[in-house]
């Protein structure tokens, strides 16, 4: 096999079970038949992995995964790229691939965030999407938007306090549109797309063709790493048509139908959510997956008419999934259940045996690091976490992995045998660390440094000598009490098992030892978990 082509492919936040190469066990989404014929006709072209799984969530702790190798959420948040890292670009051009970034993924331009788009040969980034600190006009937002997007314009901002209010000491606090205190303003969002007329506006549209057009244009290099990191699926939910109309009856500008819905409980507090409200997110966030889905079709087309497929390996992922009111939950935050965890991954390999199949071998996100590289025949890092998949996609074994990790940092940790869900809740009792070589506030990242006071320096972690400092930060716990579900049996975790089913419960906490064990953690993770080192 001669080294590839690869193209790398992320899509935030797209839920497996609305792909038709995936079935779901929610009556709602079999209903809804959400359209993706492009990833439909992809699948049946490529691999498709059944039983893959997140690692680091959320968003950039799951891209360092991908560009490193390395699996940190049980001691590291989000940050940034350490400098005892080596990146899949960076070792992709030493290996001399020509590689390129497109996205509309601002997180990696934020605080908090480093070294994600600086060791492409060239990177485009689409800008406006979220709260992308990008249009501060017009000053006269579109009001309904505004509401869709979460603020109360009954509030007069004369007579609004403009001290930030921490959201989480008080969820039911309606923040002020204008308040220019705030970093993360849902204005931003509102001002970002005033001018938006029709679908080639929106971001899906201009990355995807923005990556066509790359594809056209770069005939001439040998061998080159193209990586696509979409932003939607992710919220804010607003749809152009005929995507905002698609899935639902109702107006998609009613001013009392969101669009960005506030994380947490769906039966109270500030996500709260009545049937009619969280049936039209659902309406649109399937709007997104289609309009995702139809601008994608682009680059297929470019790669049918540049004859590349022979040439090119592809690989179609996303970081993770999101609660549409299942389980009580709305968002990602949440106890990490497989709708947010089991992510859906397809691979496309020019001299597989294997085209159309699905495989069920357990997989993690992690590993996609040693498998880009492989592919591109590069030189792989046996330091790091990632395991390839090379060796199931050409057919020559069937085992990967024995368990996968998975969680957030400073709270629960979550491990699968790939029929069994295990979730252990964070003792809070317990001093909670991040670790890094940059100063941050891990648990506010959008936000400048803040809260070093009492941080130590030292060589702390097991991969590096590179001194980093420890900060003690606060811990949460969203499940409290252990969880076990049997998947297989109950694909939609309705059913805690840890009480009837003791010896399972043993061996999956046997496994968990076994993961961290192998990961090398720190010593207090151990204790964080209620388990000896």
């Amino acid at each position: 096999m001669s080294d590839l082509n690869v193209l790398f492919i992320s899509i935030d936040s797209l839920r497996r079970d609305m792909l038709g190469a995936y079935e779901s066990p929610f009556d709602w989404v079999t209903e809804m038949d959400v359209k993706t014929p492009n990833l439909d006709r992809f699948a049946e072209k490529a691999i498709t992995f059944d039983n893959h799984y997140a690692g680091s969530l959320p968003c950039m702790p799951a891209r360092r995964e991908w560009d490193t190798g390395i699996q940190e959420f049980p001691w590291r948040g989000w940050g940034p790229i350490e400098a005892y890292d080596t990146t899949l670009a960076e070792k992709a051009r030493n290996a001399g691939v020509l590689t390129k970034l497109i996205t509309d993924h601002f997180h990696l331009f934020q605080h908090g965030s480093s070294g994600y788009y600086e060791d492409y040969h060239g990177f485009e980034f689409v800008r406006g999407h979220e709260d992308d600190l990008w249009k501060t006009q017009p000053y006269g937002a579109d009001e309904t938007l505004l509401q869709q997007v979460g603020y109360d314009l009954d509030n007069d901002p004369a007579e609004t306090s403009t001290e930030v209010t921490d959201p989480a000491a008080n969820p039911d606090h309606v923040r002020d549109p204008y308040d220019l205190e705030q970093y993360r303003p849902r204005w931003k969002y509102v001002r970002n797309v005033a001018g938006f007329d029709d679908q080639t506006d929106f971001f899906a549209a201009k990355v995807f063709s923005k990556a066509a057009g790359w594809l056209h244009d770069n005939t001439d290099w040998d061998q080159w790493l193209l990586r696509i990191d979409e932003f939607d699926v992710h919220e804010p939910f607003h749809c152009p048509e005929p995507y905002a109309s698609m899935y639902t009856d109702k107006d998609p500008r009613d001013p009392d139908l969101p669009v960005w819905p506030y994380y947490g409980r769906t039966d109270k507090g500030q996500a709260a959510l009545t049937d009619r409200e969280l049936a039209f997110l659902r309406s649109q966030f399937a709007g997104k997956v289609t309009m995702a889905d139809n601008w994608l079709g682009q680059v297929f087309n470019e790669l049918d008419e540049q004859e590349l497929w022979n040439e090119t390996a592809v690989i179609i992922t996303s970081d993770h999934g999101f609660l549409l009111g299942e389980h009580g939950w709305i968002g990602k935050m949440s106890p990490d259940f497989d709708l947010v965890a089991q992510t859906p991954l397809f691979v496309w390999h020019p001299d597989s045996d294997q085209p159309g199949t699905t495989i069920e071998s357990l997989t993690s996100a992690v590993d996609l690091h040693e498998t880009v590289l492989d592919l591109l025949g590069a030189e792989t890092d046996t330091e790091t976490h990632s395991k390839s998949l090379l060796p199931i996609i050409e057919g020559e074994t069937t085992q990967h992995r024995d368990w996968a990790l998975y969680g957030w940092w400073h709270s629960d940790i979550n491990i699968t045998d790939g029929t069994h869900t295990y979730m252990v809740p964070i003792q809070e009792d317990v001093p909670l660390y991040n670790y890094s070589t940059m100063q941050m506030s891990a648990q506010s990242p959008f936000t400048p440094t803040d809260g070093y006071e009492g941080a130590e320096s030292g060589q702390f972690l097991p991969y590096t000598d590179a001194s980093v400092w420890k900060q003690q930060y606060p811990s949460m716990s969203l499940v409290r009490k252990p969880r076990l579900y049997d998947t297989d049996a109950d694909p939609t975790q309705s059913e805690n098992i840890v009480s009837e089913s003791p010896s399972v419960k043993t061996e999956m906490d046997d496994l968990l030892h076994e993961a961290l064990n192998n990961m090398a953690v720190p010593d207090e993770v151990y204790e964080q978990y209620g388990l000896g080192e």
